[in-house]
């Protein structure tokens, strides 16, 4: 165990992480023209496309975990920028449909390889990107993400 984490809480550990990788990302992105959070945003559609979805904003927002308020405001952002384009869902008037330009396509590659880069970096002392421990770690990850949370424990319970 590092010397840094010796007696430190589960909680503080996974904060001190996140810390560190938004800032790790905010770096590698930032000469693409790109924030973490924009790059979590245009990732995550690229992925999506990939899967033959033509998300909405709050498909997104669920998708990454970001407030929908939020994605609007990145999304407009990257509109500006000429990375993605914004339309109105035929299906619901109420829905604005996302997809990134070919410009948008290029900076999202781009940047995907660059953040590959950084994680095979962070989980090197795990044995790398494809080790059993990263397999594991990440199945460990997805459990904390799927539990919920709630601001008053004992609400809960009542």
């Amino acid at each position: 165990m590092s010397s840094t984490s010796e007696g430190e809480t589960p909680g503080y550990l996974v904060w001190r992480l996140s810390t560190k990788w938004r800032v790790a990302v905010d770096r590698a992105v930032a000469p693409l023209g790109l924030t973490h959070a924009q790059y979590a945003l245009v990732a995550s559609l690229h992925g999506m496309r990939r899967a033959g979805l033509r998300p909405s904003q709050r498909q997104l927002a669920d998708r990454t975990g970001l407030e929908p308020l939020y994605v609007s405001k990145l999304a407009r952002a990257l509109e500006t920028a000429g990375l993605l384009g914004r339309t109105r869902d035929p299906q619901d008037p109420r829905a604005v449909q996302l997809a990134l330009t070919e410009e948008g396509d290029d900076v999202t590659r781009r940047a995907i390889k660059v953040v590959q880069g950084l994680l095979q970096q962070l989980l090197e002392p795990l044995g790398g990107l494809d080790s059993e421990r990263t397999r594991d770690f990440t199945r460990e990850l997805a459990l904390l993400l799927d539990t919920p949370l709630h601001a008053d424990p004992e609400k809960e319970q009542s």
